[in-house]
């Protein structure tokens, strides 16, 4: 027994001399953080909102740092190839990935990943959210989601919408206005957000949902009719243009990006990114651009982000499984 005790105590001692050491490099880890470059991993292809929102934080946090924060578009594999590549980074702060809504389908959507969503990463800040646009063509007889649904229950699986391919946020949305508005509707999917949009500006298809830019573009120009938006309140950007909650409450699918580090990045970094994130989403300036792009900055603390995230997990994979979507490799 006194053995027992006697090891109890050099235990709580040297546990208490490790703690103490940890502690005093902590605030030495924070203060001296970045002095080198960073790599910003966004999983996608040079262009389009990823990439935009990433060399948008990216170059003002290089600023702030007076280092350079370098983005690296590792594109493929609907942002399994990227991911992968930053959960197999070191864990000291220097490697950090951009995540998205496809971050949060893929465990429901793949059969298999490379690595583990939630235990091989930590949240870091949430950075944006972004609506969609139901759009139509300006010859389409559907001016209302009312008017969408009423035609689906009375002709199902005449009505077609386009998307940028299975699993994406086009795709799900699609899905989701099926489920809650009780209809069937055919999925056309393309490669790509843009090939579906041509179709949709040729007239080839009933519907699609379009990201802010260039979607808002193409109904400012007149070349698509906006139907409603996917968030849960108005958009300033289109202020006249209701929500489809209005007509099917509850309705919401609005994609969201933030910044997740490799599992075991040391907690005082990433406060302190989470900290100077905060600081880049609250100048004006950067606000201002976001705008324009349909963005609309989060912020806010890396737990905060992981309870968004795990939520919009959870969401999307009973969509899929509701929808009867079949896994893909």
């Amino acid at each position: 027994m006194r053995q027992t005790k006697k090891a109890k105590t050099v235990s709580r001692i040297l546990f208490s001399l490790l703690a103490f050491a940890f502690a005093g490099t902590a605030p030495s880890l924070a203060q001296s953080y970045p002095d080198h470059p960073v790599r910003l991993v966004v999983p996608f292809a040079p262009s389009g909102p990823n990439d935009y929102l990433g060399r948008l934080i990216g170059d003002k946090l290089g600023a702030l740092w007076n280092q350079s924060v370098v983005i690296d578009n590792r594109g493929g594999g609907a942002t399994v190839i990227g991911t992968d590549v930053a959960a197999k980074s070191p864990a000291d702060g220097y490697t950090l990935v951009m995540v998205s809504t496809s971050t949060a389908v893929n465990p429901a959507l793949r059969k298999r990943l490379p690595y583990n969503t939630l235990k091989d990463f930590v949240p870091v800040v949430e950075l944006a959210t972004s609506a969609g646009i139901l759009v139509v063509h300006p010859d389409s007889p559907f001016k209302t989601v009312a008017d969408i649904l009423k035609d689906a229950k009375a002709h199902p699986g005449a009505l077609t919408y386009g998307s940028g391919g299975i699993g994406t946020a086009t795709h799900l949305s699609g899905e989701l206005l099926s489920i809650m508005g009780g209809v069937k509707m055919t999925h056309i999917p393309y490669r790509g957000a843009g090939p579906a949009m041509v179709d949709m500006l040729a007239n080839r298809i009933s519907m699609t949902f379009g990201a802010v830019q260039p979607t808002l573009n193409y109904v400012q120009a007149g070349k698509l009719r906006a139907v409603a938006v996917s968030s849960l309140k108005r958009e300033p950007w289109l202020p006249d243009v209701p929500t489809i909650a209005e007509t099917l409450p509850g309705f919401e699918a609005v994609g969201f990006w933030g910044i997740f580090a490799p599992a075991g990045t040391p907690p005082q970094i990433v406060a302190k990114i989470n900290a100077d994130v905060n600081r880049v989403l609250a100048d004006p300036e950067v606000q201002k651009q976001l705008a324009k792009q349909g963005f609309e900055p989060v912020g806010g603390s890396s737990e905060a982000f992981g309870k968004h995230f795990k939520a919009e997990m959870d969401k999307w994979g009973g969509v899929i499984a509701q929808a009867g979507i079949k896994k893909v490799d």
